[in-house]
């Protein structure tokens, strides 16, 4: 397997600093090189190498995973069975208990498939720090009261706590008691479908976390509710009452601002407010507030389909199944010389490109396929440093085939910005004329 060494060091590179063990497995032999070892697993007695990983794992699971989690284990570390459930995903993950020394340790494995298919990266880390984290957090949720009326995944009022809180006020209402002055806004995040479906729950979970951060932070003295998937609450008192209208320009304002720079949730939101000389309910209240929120939900698709209109109509032509399947060749080989670093590269022709998935993850972008890429990156390019990139982009489009190495600041889905170091390379046809350019970004600290 020394023929491999500069890809194991590509994938170790990358991983090493998300997990504790990492090792790479033939699919057809079952031979595995350890690049990191986890100290759990390597005194349990699994070796740094051998002929066949997957009898090795078992062999070693029997010796240390707890007896209420070790038929669990031998399925997962099944053979078949890990390679049928990554034909249908991108990874499988699974977390059972280690007995290490007499305690109990939570070991999270990741395995998912190489670039190249023939191989499976196998990846283990101790979470057991972040385990007793969450059990600590439900210990101070213990109360079934309290429980009974929070959102597991925001920490905010849940559904139920709303359905109480309503039925309150309507029958304050319907009964002709004093009802203190307030009003709705109902907020519905865009695209959790899409990202539960292209990048997997737990991102659209952390979305919706976010959201729901975005919300309580702008209605801060205002009960916030999650009442559905991506639907949220606000029942509007005091302050918040008195300053709505600013509020609710100051949110549509973020989240105008996460809609363009593609990063942070995107929020449409409606208000109304509760006129007792007309209302003869809460519901009619919350009706008027869902309604204008759709309208504004309407409104900022329209605004992101015009964005897409504007975006097909630059390209002059589509790139060729062909073409296509000759850039993404390309782009595999480059992969295996990033050393850790962001792939990309451009068909020129085409002005059609693929970027690493990591760099899509990392800056949140569309799709790791893209026409019109240097347009579409500049956006995160910091302002102060646009002038540097534009000046490379542009000798480039201008077919100067010398390309010189630059650096420059990016930002990244959670709003830092990042130093960038780009190597940059052009390769011309037969003709002598420019046909691709791409390259290998390196983020700071990495080497």
């Amino acid at each position: 397997m020394g023929k491999d060494q500069d890809a194991y060091k590509q994938i170790a590179l990358t991983l090493a600093t998300h997990f504790d063990g990492l090792y790479y497995i033939d699919i057809e032999s079952g031979g595995f090189n350890e690049f990191v070892a986890i100290q759990e697993l390597r005194e349990a007695g699994l070796p740094s190498k051998g002929k066949d990983f997957f009898k090795s794992a078992v062999k070693t699971a029997r010796k240390c995973i707890h007896p209420d989690d070790l038929d669990a284990a031998v399925e997962f570390l099944n053979k078949d069975n890990m390679l049928k459930h990554l034909a249908d995903h991108d990874s499988c993950v699974a977390i059972y208990r280690l007995v290490n020394n007499g305690e109990i340790v939570h070991i999270r494995y990741v395995g998912f498939l190489s670039e190249d298919k023939k191989h499976i990266v196998f990846c283990a880390k101790n979470v057991e720090s972040e385990y007793r984290a969450a059990e600590e957090q439900r210990k101070n949720l213990a109360s079934a009261e309290l429980m009974a009326r929070l959102d597991g995944l925001t920490g905010i009022r849940n559904k139920h706590a709303f359905s109480e809180y309503s039925e309150y006020i309507e029958n304050a209402i319907e009964t002709k008691k004093e009802v203190v002055p307030f009003g709705i806004v109902m907020c519905d995040m865009n695209d959790l479908k899409r990202m539960n479906d292209t990048r997997g729950h737990s991102y659209g979970d952390e979305a919706l976390q976010s959201a729901s951060r975005m919300i309580s932070e702008t209605f801060k003295n205002s009960p916030v509710y999650r009442i559905g998937g991506d639907e949220f609450v606000v029942i509007l008192t005091g302050s918040d009452f008195n300053n709505r209208e600013k509020l609710l320009k100051q949110f549509r304002e973020k989240s105008d601002a996460n809609r363009i720079a593609r990063s942070g949730p995107v929020v449409a939101s409606g208000m109304a407010v509760y006129h007792p000389e007309k209302d003869a309910s809460f519901d009619e209240v919350f009706k008027r507030a869902d309604q204008k929120m759709y309208k504004n939900k309407s409104k900022l698709k329209s605004l992101k389909l015009m964005e897409d209109f504007r975006k097909m109509d630059k390209i002059k032509k589509a790139i060729p199944e062909e073409r296509k399947r000759l850039l993404d060749a390309f782009f595999g080989a480059m992969c295996t010389m990033s050393n850790g670093g962001y792939v990309y590269l451009n068909d020129m022709r085409y002005d059609f490109s693929r970027w690493s998935l990591a760099l899509v993850t990392d800056f949140n972008l569309d799709s790791e396929y893209m026409y019109h890429a240097d347009s579409i990156w500049q956006d995160y390019v910091h302002p102060d440093d646009v002038e540097i990139y534009r000046t490379a982009v542009d000798a480039v489009l201008c077919k100067n085939d010398d390309v010189q190495q630059i650096c420059y600041r990016a930002k990244r889905a959670d709003g830092t910005y990042v130093l960038l170091k780009t190597r940059g390379f052009v390769l011309v046809d037969s003709e002598g004329k420019p046909e691709y350019f791409g390259g290998i970004i390196i983020p700071e600290g990495n080497n």
